[in-house]
């Protein structure tokens, strides 16, 4: 028996910390370890065929039909069609067949067309070549054959097949570029690397020979994490165990670039890819509207349930009496007379349900899902929300939620690169309390009169030289910075070495103008070339460092470290970091000069970075690689392990320096503190007293300069006016947080600042803090309220509350009784009654606690939250609505938002008139298509108190099948695309008539019931008025009298022209578009009534409708009752629009009045000019 293999189990499903279930084993090239390495286990893994489909040609139709009768309404109605076909209905099953059979239908084909298209795009991306390693040379095959374990080339400009580990490439130091813009978007050119022990390979026969094993985890969606470890076996039995990132991950769909060929091992083939698992949609998010929708649906479904079971117990009690049961002209056969009474009755219960089903709108859904996705298109088509500099313009991830952009009450915004530009400018650094201040410099560009070093303070002396260096020598190494290559850069090819032509690329821009303002001081970071970072010293030296370690950044423990040796070979670990977390760490340095310095420049609003240093002796070395080994080549909790590796290397540090950068505006800069800033709290006065000391307000008339993103403080303050609540989440310090805040006019000068923060909670408990809050802010509720604090008054006292993330944990944290509701609730009240909310040093997992918190709140306000990098997307996707910036830290917040944006600033329209326009439209079509229905229906529940309740239809089965399919339908969703109540220009001009609008208030039950009863009203004129006229005139000119038919085309047609009018006058928006839906649809409905009933159709067995609507309009009565019948119905409505307006009108309406007033006054004016200049002439 083979005993490795036994071995090799106990330890794979027994022992050790990797689990097969968790892990996987691939053999490189599918070449089996040397003997007694490890046992070889065959696994199998799906092909490389890429499925985007949903069907196939066999299980099209069950599968769609099975999809589409998961809806509640076409179940409901094919149960209804069902009950047509089984029992004896009054009604034919076409009138509820057909339209179902219309809805499905639509459906079908449009799915079907779409995975047609999928179909296609699989089979040209399963089809494509591509070249793989087999017996040592290069073999050509079609995608879909690669299995794992093959061992790929990729050519220059070619797509990555699958995901692949990285073996080899063509540049000697064994890196390549690539793009990932079909995966992410991001256009920019990143570096991966190859196994530190393959790099080597070049050729085919090189790699063929290789042998190795790669252990990693199974499939997970995440694009940009990847653990795993590859064993590289030589002639020696033990391999060498290298561990694998993300940095060693090539994933399908990306492209090489810029280097010749790579070789990689297949790891993830087909639907196992990372680029795959992330078709999978995100959660999906269901508006209020939808769900106001399904509420009133089921209200109108308990409606039809009570008529019928109303209607049943009539018919039997109007049967009690004698000869009513069983008249002289339907006598019952014995059968029907020995039949069960309680069955007669469900039967009789089942046919009044079909009679009365019409009421539940069963084209709604499908004219809601075509209103939403045509009307998604009036966003990305906004020339508006273009911006030219990027080249950008927004992008709707999903339709569903286009009428909740109009119902925003709380939006919660990233601070870096959301509100501010996110392009840093180097300002400054401190260096033992020296002070060093280059000229300008940003993304490789000197600005204008930008020459020499200025210095402020006194240089260092000789002592100082050496650290002086150590920190430039810090800030260029400690980084994760790539120099572009000569072929990469436009324009003429200059060498790096000169110091002054580096186009740096880094996914920070922080690290980008550290290391450009350090050039300015004489400093040049050159390349990272096999390993060793070279950079240019003032003396025009290269210094080479050979590159030992990067213990990266992560936003936990806000701070990154390398660890390199000299060429003297010395061993420097150089930290840089919020200095939060590197002050804790240092046992040695002026920490108190640079922390003053530190404390100063974030309340100018400067970005702020410490760095440290700590030299390691061999000895010392030998035991971080060991730890650091260890952690990086673990399958199980790899970061957990890495973070605890990194928590006990960076410590005992000496504190250098700090730096400060500054996020760079293009066009405006905001002057705040012209008089003295009303904060309270330690930390605020401590920012003001020590903004007073250094002389700025006697120095500058404004004490700080934040550089802001274009319109950004406008935007908040039309968000404010329009009643919504900004709430600022940002990992910044607090003072550099609340700087920026009053620039961008979040907070404003009248604004009392609250403090929540650690240090006054290590002074006081958290209980006593908070109720101290509570009792301040609740003494100025009567005057703050919803409608009053975004108003924006110079007079008016509000609050502002500034959180930090470490207070925040405290609310969170469940007390020892196990509750934590009291804690929430009296920090909900206290935010209920600020006018805004900065929550500073916030890690992302606290971004979406605290939309969490809002959004679960009592009051359920609809959320919105808006970022631009990865650490935003946890709060993006936790609220109701999610919007990525388009901006420079990646696509990650874009691809997991519901919309995107390329600047802050176009959220005002998005919101103020988008979502306006969006949620007017659709809760019209809503309250509408309900309306409609009650018109249809409601008489037909009044003719049965005429008929016995015999169950005698009142419409003919074409108007009942073409009613809402046909007759009604265009009218609404035209309307539902092109309506405006009030222009664009309106809406962007007066935010505060989004607070119409708020609280789903035109989808309010007072809303729903007005509409219902109005329906109820016009379906009693309908039927009562052609009642009492066929009471006095039941016969025609020519001696012939009006049957029931006749009755029931005289009630359909003054309701169809009813409902089509009443749209026509809520209609402010008028286009020739419109007016050829409304007339062409009522002009449709005449020519089909007289085709209908003035021909003989072969296909019918029975003629009832014949010459019906003919003779009908043949009476002169019948006009007549049409014309009154139909103002008599629009008249309430009128009326009742006329009345709110001049009595009770709200601030849309007055808004509507004054343009009519003052487009009639333009007219006037024209109509006069034009007649002076004729009667001059």
């Amino acid at each position: 028996m083979d005993c490795s293999l036994v071995r090799t189990l106990v330890h794979r499903y027994c022992a050790g910390e990797e689990n097969c279930v968790d892990s996987r084993t691939i053999y490189v090239g599918h070449r089996e370890p040397p003997p007694g390495a490890e046992a070889y286990i065959p696994q199998r893994h799906p092909d490389n065929r890429i499925v985007s489909s949903k069907y196939t040609f066999w299980n099209f139709i069950p599968k769609n039909l099975f999809e589409q009768f998961r809806r509640i309404a076409n179940f409901y109605f094919l149960i209804i069609f069902l009950v047509q076909l089984i029992i004896d209905t009054p009604t034919s099953p076409v009138t509820s067949g057909l339209p179902l059979f219309f809805v499905i239908t639509v459906t079908a084909i449009k799915q079907g067309y779409e995975d047609w298209l999928r179909h296609k795009a699989d089979n040209a991306m399963n089809q494509c070549p591509v070249h793989f390693i087999q017996h040592g040379k290069l073999v050509r095959k079609q995608s879909r054959k690669l299995r794992v374990g093959d061992i790929v080339m990729v050519k220059e400009d070619e797509t990555f097949p699958c995901d692949l580990i990285f073996l080899s490439s063509s540049r000697g130091d064994g890196t390549c570029h690539v793009t990932t813009a079909s995966l992410d978007g991001e256009s920019s050119h990143k570096t991966h690397y190859a196994v530190q022990d393959t790099k080597g390979f070049h050729t085919e026969e090189d790699i063929d020979g290789l042998h190795a094993t790669i252990e990693c985890e199974q499939p997970q969606p995440d694009l940009y994490k990847f653990v795993g470890r590859i064993n590289v076996y030589s002639d020696r039995n033990d391999p060498v165990v290298r561990p694998l990132g993300s940095e060693n991950l090539l994933l399908r769909g990306a492209t090489l670039k810029n280097t010749e060929k790579i070789f990689g091992v297949a790891i993830y083939t087909g639907m196992e890819t990372k680029m795959a698992l992330n078709y999978q949609s995100k959660s999906q998010k269901r508006s209020a509207v939808e769900k106001s929708m399904n509420v009133f649906l089921i209200v109108y479904l308990c409606i039809l349930v009570s008529k019928a079971l109303i209607n049943t117990v009539l018919k039997y009690v109007w049967q009690s009496e004698p000869f009513r049961d069983e008249p002289w002209y339907n006598h019952k056969t014995e059968s029907e007379r020995q039949r069960n009474l309680f069955l007669r009755a469900f039967t009789d219960f089942l046919a009044f349900m079909v009679l009365f089903n019409y009421i539940i709108p069963v084209s709604m859904y499908v004219t809601v899902e075509m209103q939403k996705f045509l009307g998604s298109y009036f966003i990305t088509w906004d020339e508006d929300m273009f911006d030219e500099d990027t080249g950008e313009g927004p992008l709707v991830n999903t339709s569903d939620l286009n009428e909740e952009l109009g119902q925003v009450e709380y939006v919660f915004t990233d601070k870096t690169g959301t509100l501010t530009e996110n392009n840093m400018e180097f300002k400054e650094c401190c260096i033992e309390g020296h002070v060093y201040v280059p000229h300008a410099v940003c993304n490789g560009q000197v600005l204008p009169d930008a020459s020499g070093i200025d210095m402020i303070d006194s240089s260092p002396g000789a002592g100082a030289r050496e650290r002086e260096e150590l920190f430039f020598r810090a800030l260029c190494l400690c980084h994760t910075i790539q120099v572009k290559d000569d072929d990469d850069v436009d324009g003429p090819r200059k060498s790096p070495d000169s110091g002054k032509s580096c186009v740096y690329i880094s996914s920070s821009p922080d690290e980008v103008a550290l290391v450009e303002g350090i050039q300015r001081l004489g400093f040049t970071y050159l390349r990272l070339k096999e390993n060793y970072m070279e950079i240019l010293n003032r003396e025009n030296g290269v210094e080479r460092f050979e590159l030992l370690e990067i213990l990266s950044f992560d936003s936990v423990r806000r701070r990154m470290s390398v660890i390199v040796r000299s060429a003297t070979g010395e061993i420097y670990l150089f930290c840089k970091g919020a200095d939060s977390s590197i002050f804790p760490r240092v046992i040695e340095g002026k920490v108190d000069q640079i922390r003053s310095r530190v404390e100063r420049n974030a309340v100018e609003g400067l970005r702020t970075l410490c760095v440290a240093y700590k030299r390691l002796i061999p000895e010392e070395y030998e035991g971080v690689c060991t730890l650091l080994q260890a952690a990086k080549v673990a399958l199980q909790d790899r970061e957990k392990k890495l973070a605890e590796a990194y928590e006990q290397i960076e410590k005992d540090l000496i504190l250098l320096g700090a730096t400060a950068v500054e996020d760079r505006n293009l066009k405006q800069w905001s002057r705040i503190l012209q008089k003295p800033l009303p904060i309270t709290g330690e930390i605020a006065n401590h920012v003001l007293s020590r903004t007073r000391k250094e002389g700025l307000l006697s120095r500058h008339r404004s004490v700080t300069r934040l550089r802001l993103q274009e319109k950004a403080a406008d935007t908040i303050e039309a968000l404010q006016k329009a009643g919504i609540k900004v709430w600022v989440l940002t990992g910044d310090k607090m003072e550099t947080a609340a700087a920026t805040c009053y620039a961008c006019k979040l907070f404003r000068r009248n604004t009392q600042l609250l403090e929540l923060t650690t240090k006054k909670i290590e002074e006081q408990s958290l209980h006593d803090v908070l109720f101290e809050l509570s009792k301040t802010v609740l003494r100025h509720s009567g005057s703050l309220t919803r409608d009053n604090f975004s108003g924006l008054s110079a007079d008016m006292q509000d609050h502002g509350l500034i959180i930090d993330g470490a207070a925040l944990s405290l609310i969170m944290k469940p007390r020892e009784d196990g509750s934590c509701g009291n804690y929430r609730e009296l920090f909900l009240e206290i935010c209920r009654n600020c006018s805004a909310v900065l929550c500073c040093r916030m890690a992302p997992l606290q971004k979406a606690q605290i939309v969490k918190l809002i959004k679960l709140s009592k009051e359920h306000p609809i959320t919105l939250a808006i970022g631009d990098g990865a650490n935003d997307v946890s709060m993006i996707l936790e609220a109701h609505v999610g919007i990525g910036v388009i901006g420079k830290e990646g696509r990650q917040a874009a691809r997991n938002s519901d919309y995107a944006i390329p600047k802050f600033k176009h959220l005002k329209k998005m919101l103020l008139v988008h979502g306006h326009l969006y949620y007017i439209r659709i809760s019209e079509l809503v309250q509408y298509f309900f309306y409609k229905n009650v018109c249809f229906i409601f008489p037909q529940f009044l003719y049965q108190f005429f008929c016995g309740f015999s169950q005698q239809t009142l419409y003919d089965t074409a108007y009942l099948t073409l009613y809402n399919i046909s007759f009604t339908s265009l009218p609404i969703l035209l309307y539902s695309l092109m309506e405006q109540h009030v222009s664009i220009d309106t809406l962007r001009r007066d935010p505060s008539l989004y607070r119409d609008i708020a609280k789903n208030a035109l989808l309010r039950w007072r809303v729903f019931i007005y509409w219902t009863f109005l329906g109820v009203f016009d379906a009693l004129v309908f039927f009562f008025g052609a009642y009492f006229m066929f009471e006095n005139t039941t016969v025609t000119s020519n001696g012939q009298i009006f049957g029931n038919w006749t009755f029931g085309t005289l009630v359909f047609t003054v309701m169809v022209f009813t409902v089509t009018l009443k749209l026509a006058l809520d209609t402010h928006y008028w286009t020739w578009i419109n007016h050829f839906v409304i007339w062409g649809s009522l002009l449709f409905y005449v020519v089909f009534s007289l085709l209908w009933g003035g021909i003989i159709w072969p296909f019918l067995s029975y003629q009832r409708m014949y010459f019906v609507f003919i003779q009908m309009l043949s009476s002169g009565p019948a006009w007549l009752v049409i014309i009154l019948l139909i103002t008599v119905s629009l008249l309430p409505d009128v009326l009742k629009k006329v009345l709110c307006r001049q009595l009770w009108p709200s601030a849309t309406e007055k808004v509507q009045t004054e343009n009519q007033c003052l487009s009639v006054e333009q007219s006037t004016v024209f109509m006069l000019s034009q007649t002076s200049s004729s009667l001059s002439f």
